[in-house]
């Protein structure tokens, strides 16, 4: 079953493809570059801290503190923006959050139909399909044809919630905890949290596996 709510309930495909856009990105790049204004090597890895380890590790612990303690989660899901604040990740597009939890009967998924609305203090950088319009449309119009593309096929069963995130308002899924992870601690636990897991596209790993394993 799946419902609707503004934030959507129930949008697309992770289309990577823009070839105009990234040859406009270059050209700018390589005069700037000409130019002695900036060093690639060093906008390139401030990109990759920022997409694939500063932002998502913070998130990751929001999730794995809130699958150990109880009354965190419940803070998360009253206060989400104070939650994270007090972990010390605020600022850039996160001042406003809202933790959405996944549940045996629920499956949530994030998105923003009108830009790219994320929050980075706690995601980092927003991955290129998420800001790509065919994402966008379809994450709302068909989420379950979405998460399959995904690789993430849920049961009929199990309703989708799609929230739409604004500058006003952005979300971070808090996905399911693991079956087999009762005796692992906070840093064991975030390992298995994906960037993904916390947009909604994925759902955190099995023990045994490592959130760097996988993109």
């Amino acid at each position: 079953m799946t419902s609707h709510h503004h934030p959507h309930d129930d949008h697309d495909h992770h289309d990577n493809h823009f070839s105009d856009m990234q040859a406009r990105v270059k050209a700018l790049e390589s005069v700037l570059t000409e130019k002695g204004l900036i060093d690639p090597a060093a906008i390139d890895a401030i990109v990759e801290t920022y997409e694939t380890k500063v932002g998502p590790r913070n998130g990751a612990h929001v999730v794995a503190k809130s699958w150990s303690e109880p009354e965190f989660a419940e803070w998360l899901r009253l206060d989400a923006t104070g939650a994270i604040e007090s972990l010390g990740y605020a600022g850039r597009q996160g001042e406003h959050m809202r933790a959405v939890f996944n549940t045996p009967e629920t499956h949530n998924l994030v998105v923003c139909t009108l830009c790219s609305c994320y929050p980075w203090s706690v995601l980092g950088l927003p991955p290129v399909w998420y800001k790509a319009p065919p994402y966008r449309s379809r994450a709302v119009i068909d989420p379950r044809g979405v998460l399959e593309e995904f690789g993430l096929a849920l049961g009929a069963e199990k309703k989708i919630r799609v929230w739409d995130s604004t500058a006003e308002l952005r979300y971070i899924v808090i996905p399911e905890r693991p079956a087999g992870t009762d005796g692992l601690g906070q840093e064991a636990l975030a390992a298995l949290v994906t960037r993904d897991s916390m947009i909604g596209t994925g759902v955190a790993m099995p023990p045994g596996e490592h959130a760097g394993d996988r993109p």
